[in-house]
């Protein structure tokens, strides 16, 4: 049957309302299709130096994971350190985000700029900054390099991701719970802390996933100290070991199941509000 005069083919009036959704899932399958090659290409059989090429079908690199010397023990460097860094920068963040967002002072504007600064400029600037610093100050590269570099440069994620939530919180409720006769530790813990907990997870999380994944900075300021990262970009200048491909599928499974179980217990919360 023909169209209607004036109106387009049904094919073309599916595609006008579906173009942005459309547009989404190829985004998202580009986006997810290293993460695919990885995970096939960790049930490879090992062959040789080089892993590029699929062999067959094999369980070895899952069962064996820590058969590959210094892997396992970067990896678990690399975790301590997110680990920290992410401490250590969400609780110093989270305090600089309350300050800026809820505190006037002299240059407040001028610190609220310069927290973008990390962000902003190139990672080599940045690195090549912190190992001078370093040298200049006679400190030894290693664990607690890395470790302060991490925290410098996550602590500007941290802080935006909470300024956001706290300048969008509404003040009527802290003013609530004073009328109530609530202390101000009472209102921070029961009232501010929860509706800015949000962003305070949401900046932790970003900083996990940067400081694990770091390459630049932690180069510049790790001395002998290797991470994964420089384990992986080491290992491809004289092979590359299926147990790497192991690795990263583990840590993408992992951070998709995070992502999952926040949205299922937002949801939840959501749920429970309404009833």
């Amino acid at each position: 049957m023909a169209a209607a005069p004036g109106r387009s083919p049904r094919p073309l009036r599916w595609l006008r309302r579906n173009l942005v959704v459309l547009a989404g899932l190829a985004t998202l399958a580009y986006l997810l299709l290293p993460n695919v090659v990885v995970t096939v290409f960790s049930f490879n059989k090992p062959n040789g130096r080089f892993n590029y090429k699929w062999q067959r079908f094999s369980t070895d690199a899952w069962t064996h994971p820590c058969d590959v010397d210094g892997l396992c023990g970067s990896l678990s460097l690399s975790l301590w350190i997110a680990l920290w860094a992410t401490l250590g920068a969400t609780v110093l963040g989270t305090a600089a985000a309350f300050a800026l967002a809820r505190y006037r002072f002299r240059a407040r504007s001028t610190v609220s700029s310069l927290v973008f600064l990390p962000m902003a400029m190139p990672e080599v600037v940045m690195a090549a900054s912190l190992a001078t610093l370093f040298l200049n100050t006679g400190v030894s590269f290693g664990f607690w390099t890395i470790l302060v570099a991490h925290i410098t440069f996550c602590l500007s994620f941290v802080v935006t991701a909470v300024k956001a939530r706290v300048t969008s919180m509404d003040p009527r409720l802290e003013q609530a719970a004073q009328d109530l006769y609530a202390t101000p530790l009472q209102t921070f813990l029961r009232v501010t802390l929860p509706i800015a907990a949000p962003g305070i997870a949401a900046g932790a999380l970003l900083s996990f996933a940067l400081s694990f994944d770091d390459f630049v900075i932690t180069n510049f300021n790790a001395g002998s100290t290797v991470t994964f990262p420089m384990f992986v970009w080491g290992a491809a200048q004289r092979g590359t070991p299926v147990q790497i491909n192991v690795i990263g599928t583990a840590m993408f499974v992992i951070a998709v199941l995070c992502v999952l179980a926040g949205q299922l217990a937002g949801s939840r919360r959501k749920r429970s509000r309404r009833s």
